[in-house]
């Protein structure tokens, strides 16, 4: 695990046989905000360092952008070791975890919508990740010009720790058809991306960016 911008923890999982890193991140703010969960494996590596960082806090929020295993299959796990934590994510991934018996204190979020705290304003984006491009959410913390871009923005190797510098206008036009195949929703996505001014983003995988303006 490392501190990979302020506040932000970053603990990630590199698995050669496919040369690709997972990460999930820690927000540790007055209420403390998982990103992600890992898969079920690196959920039981990711518990314990959770608890070491955290300290007294409890752990307040997990995100789940979209219903994949890399994003939420941990998360069963985490909430028999964390059972006050609040989900939030998308009302198809709802629906989704519904089917896996996790139903309690699950937020449902949209695009437009905005959840807020004593030190964190989260807003949130559509995006089209689900099966059959049904939608799921990304996450931008607007007090720290965070922008958590799970698959969105995707690159390969070992990229524990790894920042890069990048421009937020390429990685907007750089999203491609392989990754949301829909035309109309790619354009109405990138719109919305257009309105950030992202310092930071914390990606699911491969190295984070750092955007200078």
């Amino acid at each position: 695990m490392s501190i990979i911008h302020n506040d932000l923890h970053q603990f990630s999982n590199y698995i050669p046989t496919i040369n690709l890193s997972f990460h999930q991140y820690l927000l540790l703010t007055d209420e403390p905000i998982l990103v992600h969960t890992g898969s079920i494996n690196q959920t039981e590596t990711l518990i314990p360092k959770l608890k070491e960082v955290l300290g007294d806090k409890e752990l307040k929020y997990v995100f789940v952008s979209h219903f994949e295993s890399d994003e939420c299959g941990g998360l069963s796990l985490l909430l028999k070791n964390f059972p006050q934590v609040k989900t939030i994510c998308s009302e198809i991934t709802a629906r989704q975890l519904i089917g896996f018996g996790i139903t309690d204190k699950v937020i449902v979020k949209k695009a437009g919508e905005k959840l807020s705290g004593s030190d964190f304003e989260f807003e949130f984006l559509g995006y089209p990740s689900e099966m059959h491009l049904w939608e799921g959410i990304l996450l931008m913390e607007k007090k720290r010009g965070i922008f958590f871009s799970s698959d969105l923005i995707f690159g390969m190797g070992e990229a524990r720790g790894k920042i890069r510098n990048g421009n937020w206008k390429e990685e907007i036009s750089n999203i491609t058809p392989d990754q949301i195949p829909n035309p109309e929703k790619r354009l109405q996505l990138q719109q919305s991306l257009s309105q950030l001014n992202p310092a930071f983003a914390a990606v699911g995988h491969g190295p984070c960016l750092k955007f200078n303006y």
